[in-house]
């Protein structure tokens, strides 16, 4: 064995060496029989690099994975890529821009489609490497992506059952809008951002009477072209007698009524709203409740459209039409500009207030979102969702922590139509073909669409019957007569399918059979609308089965302070930035250490430097015990082993087994971790190798042998247990141990999971866990009452029983030598000047006359008891100021909520400290 463990010098060898064995391949002929196991991997973007988030979602995979697979199943874990299409259409546009070429329009739809392939064939798996860097067991044989031949097929039969069992239509309705795309968006895309704007007052005049004027108050004055009634709230005394009288549009012309509708909030503003249904949500609904007009004054960039829009010019009409249709092909907020200015020298224009407000921004483009009123491809979810919401209420499938079931339910009750179109080019082309008189046809392919098309245009007399057979003779020359939609599906359609259109459906593959539905999902809870909703409800319509049994849903990596990692706060954790510096085992083990249930996990680089230390201390460890003799011997029995020292070793090994083992099964990362890393840096490294250091230095004997050999079945069973976190350190550990005792076939990640040692340690613990207790706690209280660290001081034991004196007497030489002990001695009572301490019940004393000045220490740790206490009152205070909790940013309060929790943790430990002194 090197050294030290260098991560750089064995990741790429081990990673092969998992290759060459096969060992991540689902289906094995040596599992044939087993029970299966598989996760669906959340499919990064094609266009993705692997960040923090990737990080913690594809560790805590693997974790499971590695689990299940070395508890003897047969594991999938399915592997594949998302196509991203508007994110993978903005890198290629980009790219061609940058080097000068045409573009996107200028190509046509074929070329440029093959530019996107082009792309993905060269940098499009850049994420996929980088999993694997991190160590992802995939089956990375079967690797998919939603763009292939197999998975587009699905999507195509999916999209069609839909729309025969009219689940699937199409309608005209208000969508966000992405100007820059130009393309629908979903809500869950939308970013809501505070934006500091105006509040514009302005006058529109009664038509009757037009010195009176009801004025209205809008943060968007550039909509006002489409406005079609001004509504007031039917309860505002203010306007009653105004309801049902018409007012004229400033600048337009056009006479609209005053409704009165309770969507109108008599506090805000001036009580009166402009309605403007095809540019605002809120609006459209007030809209279709009082049957209103929808005018659309923009164009797909968010540029004023009016010269040729029949909506817009139908009843327009006085002297400033002329000028406002000269505001043609502006864009918005320059349009507002001109329009607030044309307002104001019409004496229109009453004040202006700033105002703060939430604007919708695309999560892509970063531009503002537009409510825009276009024809779209819409899914009937309502049904679809009452399914989802009745297996996860019986408990087919169930969401870890169980508290985001309510938060899966609102959503899935509440759940508005789903929009699944997008104005793309790069994506799942909607199989409907439209004919020249509009008639839609949906179907799997042209060829099966055009004979119904052609038949059903005779039929209504579209269509000459021999034109139609002349169509159908030749099919190419039918492409002017139906023509294929151009839209793309949204990408989370596809990515719906996922569970089941990996595994070979719509064919009645052996892999469907054999692991659909899928046992876990791991996610992030902020795709349970996008993505885990979506599953659900496609999976129990395709396959009447749901798509997992269990859904773990983690939370964020925020930085150290608990701040939301941006790029704008300079505050981004580069995950190949610390697997650079501490290898994948350290990042790995740091974030499952760190997944507790339900809450963020605050990252710092000293974290991960320290779970790399972790991986040192055990390397140290195995080159200890290599280098002491200590060789695998794979006939020994752990039940043969007799001394007290190795079976108080072994049991703890059996009890760590199990607390891992059940963690695990729970989805408690952190409690699995942690349990782990306490046996092996507490109880083998810090203590029962320090413990055998005489046996293994002493004579050879019966002794020697045993222990050496119960070394070694631990290090297995270490390597084992850790191997699911930190899988090369492990694996490599696993192949020098099987070099030294002269081979062993097989990698660790196939090895069995090690079950608990058959070792009746009951006695050996009460042995030995009285050691250990005993010398920390003299350690604690040296620490605690500054003795000085080089100081031999003495021990008393109070009122010893013979079994604490036997334990004494076996291990006198180890409690003098790391307890800093000058001598023992067995008292009746408690000598002058000593610190007690409890020890399983027992009292001990450390006699300090001399060492230590009473006195000075009594007054030291009331001083620092007081500070402590000051310190928490005034946390205490903060955290009790509603106005404090109200505006502090979420990481400072829960920073406050630490200090608070470790100033109470360390005032009990000095007043504990206290006590002792008397």
């Amino acid at each position: 064995m090197d050294k030290t463990f260098e991560p750089a010098a064995v990741e790429a060898r081990v990673a092969s060496l998992w290759d060459e064995a096969g060992a991540f391949r689902a289906g094995r002929a040596d599992r044939k029989d087993a029970e299966p196991y598989c996760i669906v991997i959340p499919p990064p973007n094609v266009t993705g690099s692997l960040h923090m988030g990737h990080a913690l979602n594809n560790t805590l995979q693997d974790i499971l994975c590695r689990f299940e697979r070395m508890r003897g199943k047969d594991v999938l874990w399915q592997p594949g890529m998302d196509h991203a299409g508007i994110a993978t259409q903005m890198v290629v546009e980009r790219q061609l821009a940058e080097r000068g070429e045409p573009g996107r329009r200028e190509l046509g739809r074929e070329k440029f489609l093959e530019k996107v392939w082009a792309w993905k064939a060269q940098s499009g798996s850049t994420i996929i490497n980088q999993l694997k860097r991190l160590g992802a067991s995939c089956d990375w044989s079967r690797e998919r992506f939603t763009m292939d031949e197999g998975l587009s097929r699905a999507v195509t039969r999916v999209f069609v059952e839909l729309y025969r069992q009219g689940y699937i239509y199409r309608d005209k309705r208000l969508v966000n809008w992405d100007p820059r795309f130009q393309t629908a968006i979903s809500d869950l895309e939308v970013v809501q951002v505070e934006t500091k704007g105006s509040l514009w007052h302005f006058r529109y005049p009664l038509a009757a009477e037009p010195d009176r004027f009801i004025v209205v108050a809008t943060t968007r004055p550039e909509t006002m072209l489409g406005d079609v009634a001004v509504a007031v709230n039917p309860e505002d005394e203010r306007y009653a007698g105004l309801v049902g009288r018409m007012v004229q549009l400033p600048l337009v012309g056009r006479l609209i009524p005053i409704i009165a509708d309770p969507y109108s909030d008599p506090e805000k503003g001036t009580g009166a709203v402009k309605i403007t249904p095809a540019h605002d949500f809120n609006d459209f609904e007030v809209g279709r409740r009082h049957g209103l007009r929808l005018i659309n004054v923009f164009d797909a960039e968010a540029r004023l459209d009016l010269k040729h829009n029949a909506a817009f010019l139908e009843e327009a009409e006085g002297d400033d039409l002329e000028a406002v249709l000269a505001l043609h092909g502006m864009d918005r907020f320059e349009a507002r500009k001109a329009i607030v200015a044309m307002m104001e020298e019409r004496g229109l224009l009453e004040k202006i207030e700033p105002h703060v407000h939430m604007a919708p921004h695309g999560d892509r483009s970063g531009v503002v979102i537009e409510p825009f009123l276009t024809d779209q491809w819409y899914v009937n979810v309502k049904p679809l969702a009452a399914r989802a919401l009745d297996k996860v209420r019986e408990g087919e499938t169930r969401f870890i922590p169980a508290n985001w079931e309510k938060t899966f339910f609102q959503w899935l009750e509440n759940i508005e139509p789903w929009c699944i179109s997008r104005q793309l080019w790069w994506g799942h082309q909607i199989p409907a073909w439209y004919t020249p008189d509009g008639e839609v046809y949906v179907g799997e392919s042209f060829e099966e669409v055009l004979p119904v098309a052609l038949a059903a245009a005779v039929e209504r007399g579209a269509l000459e019957p021999a034109q139609a057979e002349a169509y159908a003779a030749d099919p190419a020359s039918a492409a002017s007569f139906l023509v294929r939609d151009e839209d793309v599906l949204d990408t989370w359609f596809s990515s719906g399918l996922w569970p089941f259109s990996t595994l070979g459906w719509p064919d009645d593959t052996p892999e469907l059979k054999r692991y659909y539905p899928t046992n876990t999902l791991v996610t992030g809870f902020d795709i349970i609308f996008f993505w885990v909703a979506r599953m659900m409800m496609m999976g129990l319509f395709v396959t009447d089965q749901v798509p997992f049994r269990n859904v773990y849903l983690h939370a964020l990596v925020r930085d150290e302070k608990g701040a939301k990692m941006s790029k704008s706060k300079g505050n981004v954790i580069d995950p190949l930035e610390l697997m650079d510096r501490y290898g994948a085992d350290a990042l790995r083990f740091t974030l499952a250490a760190m997944a507790a249930q339900g809450r963020d996990i605050k990252l710092s680089t000293q974290r991960v430097e320290g779970y790399r230390n972790f991986a040192s201390k055990l390397w140290n460890a195995a080159r200890f015990a290599a280098m002491n003799g200590c060789r695998r011997d794979a006939g020994f029995d752990p039940a043969s082993a007799r001394q007290p020292l190795n079976r108080w070793a072994l049991g703890e090994l059996g009890r760590t087994t199990g607390e891992v083992t059940a963690a695990l099964e729970a989805f408690r990362f952190n409690d699995a971790a942690g349990a782990a890393y306490r046996f092996v840096w507490n109880v083998f490294c810090d203590w029962y190798l320090e413990l055998a250091k005489p046996v293994l230095q002493g004579a050879d004997g019966p002794a020697k042998e045993e222990t050496r050999a119960v070394i070694s079945y631990v290090l297995d069973d270490i390597c084992k247990l850790l191997h699911p976190f930190m899988p090369f350190i492990t694996e490599e550990l696993w192949q020098a141990s099987a070099a030294a005792a002269g081979g062993r076939s097989g990698v660790l990640a196939l090895a069995p999971w090690p079950a608990a040692p058959a070792v009746d340690a009951a006695e050996a613990e009460a042995e030995l866990g009285w050691v250990v207790e005993l010398i920390s706690g003299v350690r604690s209280a040296r620490s605690e009452t500054n003795v000085p660290a080089g100081a031999q001081i003495p021990l008393a034991i109070v009122g010893a029983p013979e079994s604490v004196r036997a334990t004494v007497a076996a291990w006198t030489d180890a409690i003098r030598r790391l307890a800093r002990i000058s001598e023992i001695s067995f008292v009746d009572s408690v000598p002058a000047q000593s610190i007690q301490l409890l020890v399983r019940g027992g009292t001990v004393a450390l006699p300090l006359e001399g060492v230590i000045d009473f006195d000075a220490e009594r007054a030291r740790l009331g001083k620092e008891i007081e500070k402590l206490a000051a310190e928490i009152r005034k946390i205490e205070s903060k955290l009790g100021n509603a106005d404090f909790l109200r505006r502090a940013p979420e990481e400072v309060v829960e920073e406050q909520k630490e200090r608070l929790a470790d100033a109470g943790e360390r005032r009990a430990r000095l007043a504990e400290a206290l006590a002792r002194l008397g």
